[in-house]
């Protein structure tokens, strides 16, 4: 049995004081992570910090985006909270940026979407894998088609490629370097440093 003193001299945990630090830090300098797969609950701590930085200030945030994707409806939600928000938003690519994490990263004007030198952007169609009966299997179908037809038409007007084009690149993986993403639309800068922002 331990001892109400046993454990005195033992080191203290730094991880969550280390952690409140970072998120400090984070809050100052008003910047957002978007890292990993884009889930319900990924989409419930970005938006919240979202709410709470507008709240705090009308400045720019900066959204660091490097993520492969995740839930199409959970990328809708980070979508649209970026746009019912006072504060702008600066997204900024690293990594790669794929997938739902594309749909999000779209939420802004052109001229606010930055990508470092070395992020890879994919753009995709909606995949599906349901079971259970035929007639549920067709809903889910005809509900794929319909998350398909509105990535295209969300890729189309904020890149300006016409949206039958769009369609067609999204039929397979479509994979584009920084340049490439410019060219295409996607990206309005390539940026080496956080100073870069500004200019």
């Amino acid at each position: 049995m331990e001892t109400p003193h046993e454990h005195d001299n033992e080191p203290a945990s730094t991880a969550e004081p280390r952690n409140a630090f970072l998120e400090e830090k984070a809050f100052k300098s008003r910047t957002v992570l978007v890292f990993g797969e884009i889930n319900d609950r990924a989409a419930a701590d970005i938006t919240r910090r979202l709410i709470a930085l507008d709240a705090d200030s009308h400045q720019p945030i900066d959204m660091l985006v490097s993520s492969p994707g995740g839930h199409l409806e959970s990328g809708d939600a980070i979508h649209d909270m970026i746009k019912f928000i006072t504060a702008p938003v600066n997204m900024i690519g690293t990594g790669w940026v794929g997938s739902a994490a594309t749909h999000l990263y779209l939420a802004v004007p052109k001229e606010r979407r930055f990508c470092t030198p070395n992020t890879r952007f994919l753009i995709h169609q909606p995949s599906g894998g349901a079971g259970g009966q035929a007639t549920d299997i067709a809903i889910h179908a005809q509900e794929i088609i319909k998350a398909r037809e509105r990535i295209a038409r969300t890729i189309s007007r904020e890149t300006g490629q016409d949206y039958e084009k769009v369609l067609q690149d999204i039929e397979r993986d479509r994979w584009l370097g920084p340049e490439e993403a410019i060219t295409y639309g996607l990206v309005g800068r390539i940026v080496n440093s956080k100073s870069d922002l500004k200019k």
